[in-house]
């Protein structure tokens, strides 16, 4: 399943945040396609995957939006 997550004009923390909830509503190996405004959300989504061992599968930097896919490595991963 691919889940998509427009969190354009948000500021941090509430990208990482909509990211993280739709982590918790997804299964092992669905994607979520994240799109951001913040440049700070691209740190954020690289720590976050670092940290909760999710899969950082596409980042696009572009002057206008951040977009990230992220796979959700494992059931018992949040």
């Amino acid at each position: 399943m691919k889940i998509e997550v427009n969190a354009i004009g948000l500021v941090c923390p509430e990208p990482i945040m909509l990211l993280h909830k739709a982590i918790r509503d997804s299964d092992a190996g669905d994607l979520i396609e994240l799109v951001a405004s913040d440049k700070s959300t691209e740190r954020d989504v690289e720590k976050f995957c670092e940290f909760l061992g999710h899969k950082l599968i596409e980042k696009e930097i572009t002057k206008e939006s951040l977009y990230f896919v992220v796979q959700k490595k494992d059931k018992n991963i949040i």
